[in-house]
């Protein structure tokens, strides 16, 4: 493969559970040299929430792949449906919440990157505590 094409897999990245969620960041300047942006997959099992948090510097690109989804954006909340995909503005407060029936599996994007790492998310609620991995979710059973 050419040296500058990156290709993870999901199952080879430790999963990401501080705001809920196994969030997967696939794509990154740490896994591929993104200069751009980071990009993953989540998957949220029923009744899971994401906190709500914002990015400072990013847009963030969602599209959910499977499952059903209310996502509060700025005080809205929007019902998200599989094939509906969200783009949420920089700055803008959002929260995530599976209120289907099976697990929500999604593909984020944000962009531009923050200017360091630790500043690209600003927390509004408190991280949730570790969750231990859960069959069937994101390739671990």
């Amino acid at each position: 493969m050419n040296a500058r094409v990156f290709k993870v897999h999901a199952d080879d990245v430790t999963p990401n559970r501080r705001r809920g969620g196994d969030l997967r960041v696939t794509l990154s300047p740490k896994t591929a040299r993104s200069t751009s942006g980071f990009g993953g997959v989540m998957w949220l099992a029923p009744g899971e929430v994401v906190t709500e948090h914002y990015h400072p510097y990013s847009e963030e690109f969602v599209h959910l792949i499977t499952g059903d989804l209310t996502m509060t954006v700025d005080g809205e909340r929007l019902h998200v449906q599989a094939g509906e995909s969200v783009l949420i503005p920089i700055a803008m407060r959002h929260r995530v919440v599976n209120t289907g029936a099976r697990t929500a599996h999604l593909v984020f994007h944000l962009s531009p990157l923050a200017p360091r790492p630790e500043l690209g998310h600003v927390d509004i609620e408190p991280p949730v505590a570790s969750a231990a991995p859960q069959p069937g979710v994101g390739g671990l059973g």
